[in-house]
């Protein structure tokens, strides 16, 4: 009798919605992107090849605009994303992937591959679908 585990890659847990959006948008424009596609996450796409992608939460919005006071009109959003970001691969195991989280702190990362963004994998996601396959 086999005891072999079935293996879940990222791939398999990640979602395919996402928004991709441009560094030069303003916090109040990407405010009202992620309520109207109820995201949680979205990405900024790069400039150029020999530039790196990008991400923004509403956490990073909720300490590096509101508690600052600053004015999402002005603000653009390469002043408050993360950059680089810490990705994953398609084909990695959810147990490392959750072990790469709780290491760097992270709670969503994009899914990479061959320099394209494939989808987001979050705790939420790993948890919800790599034990109930939902």
């Amino acid at each position: 009798m086999s005891s072999e585990r079935k293996i879940i890659r990222t791939r398999d847990v990640m979602t395919d919605e996402f928004d991709m959006i441009d560094g030069l948008m303003t916090v109040s424009e990407a405010v009202k992107m992620f309520k109207d596609k109820s995201a949680r996450v979205l990405i900024i796409n790069k400039r150029h090849e020999d530039d790196e992608f990008g991400m923004v939460l509403l956490s990073d919005i909720a300490k590096k605009v509101i508690a600052e006071d600053r004015s999402p009109e002005r603000v653009n959003v390469y002043e408050v994303m993360a950059k680089p970001v810490i990705s994953v691969d398609p084909h990695m195991d959810i147990r490392y992937c959750s072990r790469l989280f709780e290491n760097f702190g992270l709670a969503h990362a994009p899914v990479i591959e061959d320099d394209k963004v494939l989808g987001i994998v979050s705790y939420r996601s790993i948890v919800l679908k790599g034990i109930l396959g939902d």
